[in-house]
């Protein structure tokens, strides 16, 4: 935490002398501070670079029309397959409030409620799925 709070803080430093207003932009909500990294690794100057900078969405949390989707897990970009067992590392979410980002909380309490729902919906949904095994079992 402590190396990625200087790293930005070299970040917040690099303005335009004369009319700040001007200079870079300062991210501080980490869905906007990981687009600005897939940004830098597109040609977004560039038609297809900004087609696909275009494409691309990015949230806190799980909003309500992706919330009810099956989620896909890439193995080989696991935490555990990447980063050996003594590295240390830091949360997006966590540096963003560091640096000034006032929303994590309220991320925070909107995600639980969103995991309570889905998990209610999915203890009635195995309930009704083996309602119905045992009833064609039965036949």
């Amino acid at each position: 935490m402590f190396r990625n709070k200087v790293r930005f803080a070299e970040f917040l430093r690099k303005r335009l002398l004369t009319n700040p207003t001007r200079g870079h932009v300062h991210y501080r909500a980490p869905s906007r501070m990981f687009w600005r990294t897939v940004r830098g690794m597109l040609p977004h100057k560039q038609a297809i670079g900004a087609a696909a900078l275009g494409r691309l969405k990015v949230f806190e949390g799980v909003p309500a029309p992706y919330d009810t989707k099956k989620r896909q897990v890439v193995p080989d970009a696991l935490r555990a397959v990447k980063l050996s067992s003594f590295r240390k590392f830091c949360k997006l979410g966590d540096l963003s409030s560091q640096v000034g980002w006032g929303k994590q909380n309220l991320i925070e309490q909107l995600e639980s409620k969103r995991r309570e729902r889905a998990e209610k919906w999915h203890k009635q949904r195995v309930q009704s799925a083996n309602t119905v095994r045992k009833a064609l079992n039965q036949k």
